[in-house]
């Protein structure tokens, strides 16, 4: 390249001297005096000397603009690639705009990642919100205005795959003693009274809180409902009892007792008792 420039050099040097003999002879012809000739030669020099100071001036002020924006994009890399943790761009030897071009093309691909990671962080962070909502959780420490490594986000990742197995564990938990729940009130004879119980039975499965709390709460309410029925039970098999011994005592006839339990509530229970018996 060195060489190919002096060779340049020596063309433009050559092609000057031949317009400026040109010029010369022109001059001769025309018959102009040889002082105004030494007159004309130097206002060319100055408007060849003017046209190189002016591109060297224009190529000096690109490659001023180019080393501030070596430092500029320096500058950013290493501020990207603390964000980033990432290693810094390693320079190779080149030229000035060679170097220019590496630094920016690196810069603009670190961008895109910070913006991927961003982007990626938000959308886990939405997610992670609807999750904690339904399981009244609390929120995935992360800190939302640094750039997250790639290890922070495989670990969030991580996080809300866990949640979403739980979600379906509760929910799942929940079909089931809901179910049962409703069976035991409809043998009871029960209709929901408190604002819990409504939640329990009417209100749409996907909108039930499936925190910790509810689901123990769920757990109660289904023992509860479980003692009562056993009190229930226990109830009608004493009176079921003392009616036996009282048919047995007064010596109620089987068709009378058979009647009794057509007609009465229970009846049937008393009358499979007694054939037991």
């Amino acid at each position: 390249l060195r060489r190919g420039g002096i060779v340049l050099a020596a063309e433009s040097v050559a092609c000057l001297n031949l317009a400026l003999g040109r010029l010369r002879d022109i001059w001769e012809e025309i018959g102009i005096p040889e002082e105004q000739r030494l007159q004309r030669t130097e206002v060319v020099k100055k408007h060849i000397k003017g046209l190189l100071d002016m591109m060297i001036a224009e190529e000096e002020s690109l490659k001023e603009r180019l080393l501030k924006s070596i430092a500029v994009c320096r500058k950013e890399q290493e501020t990207l690639c603390r964000e980033l943790q990432l290693t810094p761009f390693e320079e190779e030897e080149s030229t000035i705009l060679q170097l220019e071009k590496d630094l920016r093309t690196w810069v603009e691909v670190m961008l895109k990642q910070k913006r991927e990671r961003k982007q990626e962080l938000k959308a886990l962070q939405e997610r992670d919100q609807d999750l904690c909502d339904l399981l009244c959780a609390a929120r995935y420490g992360i800190d939302s205005e640094a750039v997250p490594s790639l290890e922070e986000l495989d670990r969030f990742r991580h996080h809300l795959a866990a949640l979403a197995t739980e979600k379906e564990r509760r929910r799942a938990e929940f079909a089931v003693t809901k179910r049962q729940i409703i069976l035991r009130m409809e043998e009871l004879d029960q209709v929901p009274d408190t604002s819990f119980e409504r939640d329990v039975v009417c209100e749409d499965e996907e909108a039930f809180c499936l925190s910790t709390e509810n689901i123990a709460a769920l757990k109660d309410l289904l023992q509860q409902l479980e003692a009562r029925r056993a009190q229930n039970e226990a109830l009608c098999a004493e009176l079921r009892s003392r009616i036996q011994e009282l048919w047995d005592r007064l010596q109620v006839p089987a068709e009378e007792r058979d009647a009794f339990a057509d007609r009465a509530p229970g009846g049937a229970e008393v009358a499979e008792h007694k054939e037991r018996d």
